[in-house]
Order: C-alpha cells, then structure tokens, then sequence
C-alpha cells in the first residue's frame, strides 16, 4: 500500500455528529469504533468513538475520534483542512455545506492572487480552507521538470 497523509480530527464527544456531517458533505462510507467495543467504559466514554473513518468517492479519508475526559483536548490546534482544485462548482458546493452554521473567517471569493478562497470554522471546530484556481490561478498544479 502506498503511504498516505490523511487528517485526524479530534474532538471531546461529538465525533460522531462530525462525521455524520462530514458524510453529508462529502458523500462516502462512514466506518466507527466505540470505546466499549474495546471493553472500555468507565467515565461513561462506552458510546464514544474511539476510531470512526469517513472514504468519499472523491478519494478523500478523514478520520476521527473523541477524546476521553481524562486527556487534554485542544479545538483545531494549529492544523486546517485544506481543500485546493479547479473544479469550482464541486468546491463551491462543499463551502455551501461546511460554512453553514460555522464562523467565516474569510469568505470564498475571488482573491488578488487569481484564485478563490474562503476559510471558515465549521460548528464543530475543525477550521477548513478552501482555494479553488483560477485561470492561471498559485494552485494550478505545474509540471516538474524533466531530469535529463
């Protein structure tokens, strides 16, 4: 299997409303595991997800978890979720469906650079950047050059 870098998200018990609504935004499967799957109940942590994992058919993979009361839980750290591409009106459409409810930060629209980008806070407190290219747009892939 290739390696891969996928985000981890973390939250203090609504893990599984996230990613129920990360479902809804990206489509995709949903797979989770409770803490008292792993016997693991006291503190009343049975029902929280100890692991869940979301697949969209766009190939991306978010993962999650609750974080037990016993650990220190920070909301969004110092990592954002980035979203980047040229297909505007799929880009569009996950902006319409994470900004509602959240904290804009900074509207999606047309920036000085040549692309769109928007950052928000979602209701749940995973901050997500959006830039989609524009014609000539800083986040057109470039071809590397060639070794020769």
């Amino acid at each position: 299997m290739a390696s891969r870098l996928n985000p981890y998200l973390s939250f203090r018990d609504t893990a599984r409303e996230a990613m129920d609504f990360y479902q809804e935004v990206f489509g995709g499967e949903v797979s989770r595991m409770t803490f008292a799957e792993f016997g693991m109940t006291e503190g009343g942590i049975g029902e929280q997800i100890m692991h869940s994992q979301l697949e969209t058919p766009d190939g991306y993979i978010i993962m999650a978890a609750d974080t037990p009361p016993q650990m220190e839980h920070s909301v969004g750290g110092s990592v954002t979720v980035a979203l980047t591409g040229d297909d505007s009106e799929l880009l569009h459409g996950y902006w319409d469906r994470l900004s509602e409810g959240a904290t804009v930060v900074t509207p999606l629209e047309a920036q000085v650079w040549g692309d769109a980008y928007g950052m928000c806070i979602d209701r749940f407190g995973t901050p997500w950047m959006i830039n989609i290219a524009g014609p000539g747009g800083a986040s057109e892939p470039s071809e590397a050059p060639q070794q020769g």
